[in-house]
């Protein structure tokens, strides 16, 4: 069944129906039996590529790892490549190109730019390779295959909800409180769909004067941070400062991870102002820490762990010939695709010992 026909069936079908026949195990790549009829599946130790960004988070650098072990002892061939950071929207077409000859049953892609694998897509389906894509759905293309990530719009939900019950508990005098917006890299699909779910929250209240964006910046495009790197975070953050808040006080500021997040506490602190309630993402070490010593006020808590296990869970289902677990679709622009959407976890410094207590490396910073 092609993908155009899934993008059909998924608005008007039950989950399970919709499922039905997608993704490229039941087309037979496989030796034939007895009957003449392509075997479902594939080699128990087919290579299986994964493709990820630079290493610019700590999830992405561990991911690695975890792909690596993961796949070895799920029996596959793993080849697991990161882009380079000075070209690596070019580096990864060229790593995927490579996988694609290398005979590989399955990719799975963690986007450097999640808008520019058309070609190499192509490619993949010319070669009935089936395809994963990674934390960051592929736009426009009926030839994704399947989605493994958190939720991210409910990622943005949670960001927004703890950093108003950051400000009501910080700043609960104020009538007003100033806050500034902060996005990621605008080639980063999940940017747009993080930032979507914390204004599906801090509109209404934007909107009735609760909260006042004082540099005026509120849309996507202009609080986007490239390349999610920190110090274009905290250079747009010290024009904010010098710009917009001469006499004012800066009560929260919505970042959309950790690394933005230190890049904006830096420059707040850098500019002698009290710390404002600021959120992130990714659970890194160091704002872990930050948040146990009362600095940052929050993190969202995604397991790479959980998520790499997922993604190797769909590459063993397909290898069986069955379809992969999915909770639903999500559209990528072209079609509604197949998706496995793991549940985040805010954290403050309030829960953050439960959250973490199965968590070797961070378990310990919670501890004292």
């Amino acid at each position: 069944m092609r993908k155009t026909t899934i993008a059909a069936l998924a608005g008007i079908a039950a989950v399970s129906i919709a499922l039905t026949g997608c993704g490229r195990a039941d087309t037979g790549t496989g030796a034939e039996g007895e009957s003449g009829e392509p075997q479902a599946g594939f080699a128990a130790d087919a290579t299986i590529g994964v493709a990820l960004p630079d290493r610019t988070s700590e999830n992405w650098v561990l991911a690695g790892d975890l792909f690596t072990n993961g796949l070895t002892d799920a029996g596959f061939t793993g080849n697991v490549q990161y882009a380079g950071s000075s070209n690596s929207v070019g580096d990864q077409q060229q790593q995927i190109q490579s996988m694609i000859a290398d005979g590989a049953e399955v990719i799975i892609i963690g986007a450097a730019d999640t808008g520019q694998l058309a070609t190499q897509l192509e490619a993949a389906d010319a070669a009935d390779i089936t395809v994963i894509a990674y934390d960051r759905l592929i736009q426009d293309s009926e030839l994704v295959d399947y989605y493994v990530a958190f939720d991210n719009f409910n990622v943005g939900v949670l960001q927004a909800q703890s950093l108003l019950e950051g400000l009501e508990a910080q700043h609960g005098d104020v009538d007003t409180w100033n806050i500034e917006l902060f996005s990621g890299s605008a080639d980063d699909s999940n940017s747009a769909v993080f930032f979507d779910g914390a204004m599906s929250v801090l509109q209404p209240m934007i909107d009735d004067g609760t909260l006042n964006i004082v540099s005026g910046q509120t849309t996507v495009q202009q609080t986007a941070t490239e390349d999610w790197a920190a110090e274009n975070a905290q250079n747009r953050m010290d024009t904010i400062l010098q710009a917009s808040y001469g006499g004012e006080d800066l009560h929260g500021v919505l970042s959309p991870n950790d690394n933005l997040a230190r890049a904006i506490l830096t420059s707040v602190q850098n500019a002698g102002r009290d710390v404002p309630v600021v959120t992130g993402q990714d659970s890194e070490v160091e704002s872990v820490q930050s948040i146990v010593d009362g600095v940052q006020y929050s993190t969202i808590y995604k397991d790479t762990r959980a998520l790499v296990a997922a993604a190797i869970e769909m590459a063993q289902a397909l290898q069986a010939g069955e379809e992969p677990t999915t909770t639903g679709t999500q559209d990528n622009g072209a079609y509604e695709v197949p998706s496995n959407l793991l549940e985040p976890v805010i954290v403050t410094q309030e829960n953050a010992a439960e959250a973490y207590a199965e968590n070797p490396d961070l378990a310990p910073l919670t501890e004292g």
